[in-house]
């Protein structure tokens, strides 16, 4: 399997008019794309305004092959409307030689990920449970701990969030783009089961029988706030966000 996410920030006054435009417009067009599995549109806690659009696929050819379609680029040029500007400006002579200054409109950014672990063989998304939540940690691992880290998340991970209240479903997937990058996709059926699981323990517990085969700048962070007590950022953190599912479908 195969997942694709399109990060996408939208207007504030447009998230009624999008979510109608997935609906009626980007679903119909997916569920005619061969291979396509599922497609929804998930909201972030608690910038309404990013959005990404979640679609899983038998094969990564079938991705990619609607990547290049023009199908997905007519429906690209047919979102920008709903889309935001970047806080960008791009300055630039005009033909009587006065600078003018133009905003940047802020272009969907697209990521790839191979599913490496599943605890099912299909995505139990379902657009009917509104209160469908969907949990994404991102993390970079060390180039000789990948098998370790994937091992783990089978034999130590997953075991322990099906037996979590209220998770329904968890995947591991590996960045086609950005080497040594993996994300956990979880989904609960609501925010609040969620929210629990990190509050109550259980996602640090996890977290420390995986934290080894990080990265060696988030080794370095931790030795650091070990010594001076205090919470230090590098670049490669763990990540950690949380979506709603806005509008979804069973393509197959």
């Amino acid at each position: 399997m195969f997942m694709r996410l399109l990060q996408l920030r939208v207007k504030t006054q447009f998230l009624e008019a999008f979510r109608r435009f997935y609906e009626d417009t980007i679903i119909p067009a997916l569920q005619k794309t061969p291979g396509c599995q599922f497609a929804g549109l998930m909201q972030s806690h608690p910038h309404p305004d990013e959005c990404i659009s979640l679609t899983f696929w038998d094969t990564q050819s079938n991705a990619e092959a609607f990547d290049k379609s023009e199908t997905f680029q007519g429906l690209l040029q047919k979102a920008k409307p709903f889309l935001s500007e970047s806080t960008e400006w791009k300055i630039q002579l005009s033909e009587n030689f006065e600078l003018e200054y133009k905003p940047v409109p802020e272009e969907p950014l697209l990521k790839e990920y191979v599913v490496a672990a599943q605890t099912e063989e299909a995505p139990p998304l379902s657009p009917q449970n509104a209160r469908i939540h969907v949990r994404i940690v991102s993390a970079k691992i060390q180039e000789d701990k990948l098998e370790e880290f994937k091992q783990l998340y089978s034999t130590e991970v997953i075991p322990a969030l099906q037996t979590t209240k209220g998770c329904s479903y968890a995947y591991l997937t590996e960045n086609l783009q950005e080497e040594n990058e993996f994300i956990s996709v979880t989904i609960w059926d609501s925010q609040e089961d969620a929210e629990s699981y990190e509050k109550n323990g259980r996602f640090a517990e996890l977290l420390d029988k995986t934290k080894h085969t990080f990265s060696q700048p988030y080794q370095w962070k931790l030795g650091l706030e070990q010594g001076f007590r205090g919470q230090v950022v590098t670049s490669e953190d763990l990540s950690v966000t949380h979506y709603s599912l806005v509008t979804g479908k069973n393509l197959q």
